[in-house]
């Protein structure tokens, strides 16, 4: 793709498709064609940017979309390879009733065993760029809000992101094996549109907010704690859905 291409390819993603959309649908397009087959090692993150005219925030949020499906695995310090269909944890986890508010409850539960404990280590031991991509995904979660549409994939984008800041890629094998349902609301939403209430997206985002600030400051305890009231915020929410059913 030429330089002067550019502007084409943001024309088409302000219709329904940001560009994390626009280069993560043509990746998964390759890979349905055979253009890119199992054991394929995708171009480098530099290469990628220079191919589809992006930033490397873009290439990182697309990549980072395609691995949470299942379609690539990320092997640190040698690439980006492309996964045989069907690989994965994901398909041997059991999906969570959206029927049962106590099956979502479950599911925070073990979320909350993993991610408090990914909040502590990512203030420990994160990037500058690891930050960066923390907050990129907290102001995408903002913009969403004020425009009316969804945040699930944001939202889930926000966690993965943490899970990747601790630098032990386990955490992130964890939470793709819960796949999309780690976001409760995505089991209650149609289409692109968020039905949750104004208020309630707002609490979730300061909530956000606390656990993006205190890994930015080095401060474990204090992402521990505000991962925890996060989590556990959801819990006592789901629980008081329960109580009124």
């Amino acid at each position: 793709m030429k330089p002067s291409d550019h502007t084409t390819l943001e024309a088409r993603s302000r219709r329904g498709r940001n560009l994390v959309d626009t280069v993560g649908q043509r990746l998964r397009s390759a890979i349905a064609r055979g253009d890119l087959k199992p054991g394929d090692k995708l171009a480098s993150e530099s290469g990628l940017t220079q191919q589809y005219q992006v930033s490397r925030t873009v290439i990182r949020e697309a990549i980072a979309s395609l691995r949470a499906d299942g379609l690539v695995e990320v092997r640190h310090g040698v690439g980006v390879f492309v996964l045989a269909p069907q690989a994965g944890l994901q398909k041997g986890f059991r999906s969570v009733d959206s029927n049962r508010v106590s099956s979502i409850i479950e599911m925070l539960e073990v979320r909350a065993a993993i991610e408090i404990e990914a909040a502590g280590l990512a203030a420990g031991r994160s990037s500058p760029a690891q930050q960066e991509l923390i907050f990129e995904c907290l102001d995408t979660m903002n913009r969403q809000i004020a425009a009316g549409s969804s945040t699930v994939e944001n939202d889930r984008a926000f966690h993965l992101a943490i899970a990747d800041a601790t630098n032990n890629p386990r955490f992130r094998e964890l939470l793709e094996a819960i796949g999309q349902q780690m976001i409760p609301r995505s089991l209650l939403q149609d289409d692109d549109v968020d039905i949750s209430p104004a208020e309630y997206l707002a609490q979730i985002q300061r909530e956000h907010a606390d656990i993006a600030r205190a890994i930015a400051e080095g401060d474990d305890s204090a992402a521990r704690e505000a991962m925890r009231t996060h989590l556990k915020g959801s819990q006592q929410r789901y629980r008081a859905l329960m109580r009124r059913s």
